[in-house]
């Protein structure tokens, strides 16, 4: 066949190709998936800070202020919980485990039990609601399963093939709008949700963080998720502060994942008996607790910690126990089973921690603040990229990367010695099972309807 041919021929078949709208459909539709993403988690940003505003308000003016969580925080939390067994099934807790249990599921009927537009909407909803009650929940997690449930039914109707490649580039555009930082979207997607590179996902996940991305931008214009701060090693006391956040916040986080771990198994089994009225039992109880709690730290461990965080990072010594309030309503909350993520409370309880490090050992109590920051997140999610890149992009600080760097590292290793297994893989086993118990029970129910 004559080169020239060949040639118009090839011409030919791209032009065909270029205008075929069987071709362009997917990509379209993905594009609007990632930039959708982007306004829902700019919308989702509004709605929890708001919720978070009215509850202060509401103690605020209120006169008996001091008792009033102890009605409204277990309610709310009783009422999360029923909502997400009755009519928003597998949106409890973070979303991020539901989401890494879907990439190893086959078929769409399986994956939408834990990722779909309803359980979006529900996991927003709940999630506002549990910050209006006082729940030291973060919104961030829950926006990684919201990010994979729009980019996979753009999947469905756009008739993508790439399912888990889909729900991994939805997952890193949620986290990349959520916090502002798109180099953290894709690190996270790598290193906690996939735990591998994966060559053909690459594109979808770099594609999908842009869009999401500038749609985000464009709503909210450029900010850093903390605010700019500007902190470095200037003293051999300093490394001993880099050292001391390191070990002690993967300590501690590691004693976060453990114990969350332990309790979510024992809690299964010992609500397996009457699911609802236990789950129930358990939030009402939790909430009571979380409630208490946040009276005697005088309202300060209500909600993400933002504030608080805010206000360590800038300088301000910390109550030397708010680090151990905050972890002790972040694990229960988490516990009491309503959907919420920690990766919020969880970088306020780093920041605490560091900041009471930095001031016992006569250091910079903002310094202290990052190193605690980025150990103590990389002890409970095991995931130190992650937790380097997605604190230098929250605060705009890169004049302490190494320093970051070596505290997210120690602050993993010591975690990994202390808790073998990470924590969102641990939590999604459950989910993971659940499907598949009820796949095989709609195959035996399938035979037996044909036998008889």
């Amino acid at each position: 066949m004559p080169i020239a041919y060949r040639k118009s021929r090839m011409y030919r078949r791209s032009r065909v190709m270029r205008g075929s709208w069987s071709v362009w459909k997917p990509r379209i539709v993905f594009w609007i998936g990632a930039i959708a993403i982007g306004v829902v988690s700019v919308g989702f940003a509004m709605a929890a800070d708001h919720a978070q505003r009215l509850f202060k308000m509401l103690l605020a003016v209120h006169p008996a202020a001091f008792i009033l969580p102890i009605a409204i925080t277990p309610l709310g939390f009783v009422l999360c919980a029923y909502l997400a067994m009755r009519v928003f099934p597998n949106a409890q807790g973070s979303g991020i485990p539901q989401a890494i249990a879907a990439r190893h599921l086959h078929g769409d009927g399986p994956r939408s039990a834990l990722l779909s537009l309803k359980l979006a909407v529900g996991k927003i909803l709940l999630t506002v609601i549990g910050l209006f009650c006082g729940a030291s929940i973060g919104r961030e997690g829950p926006t990684v399963q919201v990010g994979a449930s729009i980019m996979l039914a753009c999947a469905r109707f756009g008739g993508m093939a790439q399912a888990r490649g889909l729900i991994l580039a939805g997952s890193a555009a949620g986290i990349a709008a959520a916090f502002n930082t798109p180099l953290a979207g894709i690190v996270f997607a790598i290193e906690e949700m996939s735990r591998s590179f994966e060559s053909r996902a690459n594109g979808l996940v770099l594609t999908a963080v842009i869009l999401s991305g500038l749609a985000a931008l464009g709503l909210v214009g450029s900010y850093t998720y903390f605010g700019e701060t500007s902190v470095t090693i200037a003293t051999g006391r300093d490394w001993l502060l880099v050292l001391a956040c390191g070990v002690g916040g993967g300590a501690l986080g590691a004693a976060f994942s453990t114990a969350a771990l332990s309790v979510n198994r024992r809690v299964r089994r010992w609500a397996h008996v009457a699911p609802m009225k236990r789950m129930l039992m358990l939030a009402g109880a939790c909430g009571i607790a979380v409630a208490l709690i946040g009276i005697l730290s005088g309202g300060q461990t209500f909600g993400t910690g933002y504030e608080q965080s805010q206000a360590i990072l800038r300088g301000e010594l910390p109550s030397p126990v708010f680090f151990l309030e905050k972890f002790a309503t972040t694990f229960l909350s988490m516990t009491s089973g309503i959907p919420g993520g920690i990766f919020a409370p969880s970088l306020t309880v780093g920041v605490s921690l560091g900041g009471t490090i930095g001031s016992l050992l006569g250091s910079s109590i903002a310094l202290g603040a990052i190193l605690g920051m980025a150990g103590y997140f990389a002890g409970v999610v095991q995931a130190p990229m992650t937790a380097f890149v997605i604190i230098i992009e929250m605060t705009g600080d890169h004049q302490a990367v190494i320093p970051i760097m070596a505290s997210a590292m120690l602050g993993y290793i010591v975690s990994r010695l202390i808790s073998p297994e990470p924590l969102y893989h641990g939590l999604s086993r459950p989910f993971l099972a659940q499907v598949i118990r009820a796949q095989r029970a709609d195959v035996r129910e399938a035979k037996e309807g044909s036998v008889h």
